[in-house]
């Protein structure tokens, strides 16, 4: 969201990241719009409108996917300079900027209650990045976002008691534990960044939701990114003492936020007023195939035919638990 990233609190209040529904990782709930499939257009209205404003929503669904793992695909290219927790101080560097740009939260008037969630929200936020990027420093994006993907999508399964969400759950586990299969190739440690960030995922959607009903608007979500960012200000004072970062690895660093951070939010906005909410919980699902396409064509990461079919196996869980809801 991932990476995710703020979107991933969006997809949370959607899919259930979305899929709770799953949401970069986007920060508070997007305002509650009517179901653009539904509302009736005002008289005089232009009557293809609407069929114009969904075809705009999935064209920016789309945009915005390729956007957020394009973003972690250069962001993976200053690694070698920067390393992934300089990558991601420097995200959330561009995180907070956009979201207090949009947000404006009045910090002086949140009161004690509001706070705690904010500040966990803005701890986890950092921590969900950083074991994001480590994983996909060693696993490679397509991996790391898949295992990533599992937060959600086991918040989404927990919350329910259906026949076809426990076939769902074991769709996934047959997936990851094909993922997590022994064999001499494999990063345990990877892969372990990679569930970590699943961890920080679910426990990213359940704050936000907290946080959304405590705090108005994005002030909430804006508070937290600018506490994370603060959190990261350290390590951007070492990177630059220690050795002052090239200014190509610092410009992959602030692509990667704000393609992954702020193009994302905004885009999940405009989407979310014009595609039904299951709707863009299905799209989000096919974000970890997404990842794994940019990571092989763009940084040269191949996966062998049972890495993909676990990919497979995750997508379709979390795609027929979204799909089922709908009847």
């Amino acid at each position: 969201m991932s990476a995710a990233p703020f979107s991933a609190a969006a997809h949370s209040s959607t899919a259930a990241h979305s899929s709770t529904a799953v949401s970069l990782p986007a920060a508070a709930s997007p305002p509650t719009v009517a179901d653009p499939c539904t509302a009736a257009p005002p008289p005089g209205a232009d009557p293809a409108a609407p069929a114009r404003g969904r075809l705009a929503g999935v064209v920016t669904m789309v945009a915005s996917g390729l956007s957020n793992q394009t973003g972690a695909a250069l962001g993976s290219l200053a690694f070698p300079v920067l390393g992934p927790v300089g990558v991601v101080a420097i995200r959330q560097y561009v995180a907070a900027l956009a979201l207090l740009a949009v947000g404006r939260p009045r910090l002086r008037s949140f009161t004690r209650r509001q706070w705690w969630p904010v500040l966990l929200l803005g701890l986890v936020f950092g921590a969900m990045n950083l074991s994001l990027y480590s994983a996909v420093d060693r696993v490679g994006l397509g991996l790391a976002v898949t295992l990533e993907f599992l937060g959600p999508l086991t918040v989404a399964l927990a919350a329910t008691r259906r026949r076809v969400d426990l076939c769902c759950a074991s769709v996934a586990a047959v997936g990851v534990v094909t993922l997590l299969r022994p064999r001499p190739s494999a990063d345990y440690l990877g892969m372990g960044l990679g569930l970590l960030a699943a961890a920080c995922w679910a426990s990213y959607i359940l704050l936000n939701r907290t946080v959304g009903r405590r705090v108005p608007g994005a002030q909430g979500s804006a508070a937290a990114a600018a506490f994370s960012a603060l959190m990261f200000l350290p390590v951007g004072a070492v990177l630059v003492l220690r050795e002052p970062p090239t200014a190509v690895a610092v410009g992959y660093a602030v692509a990667a936020g704000v393609l992954s951070s702020a193009v994302p939010y905004l885009a999940d906005l405009f989407t979310l007023r014009r595609v039904p909410a299951q709707a863009f919980g299905l799209f989000m699902s096919v974000n970890p195939v997404l990842a794994a396409v940019v990571g092989w064509v763009g940084l040269g990461q191949d996966l062998d035919w049972t890495e993909w079919a676990s990919i497979g196996a995750i997508v379709t869980a979390n795609t027929l638990s979204i799909a089922v809801r709908r009847t």
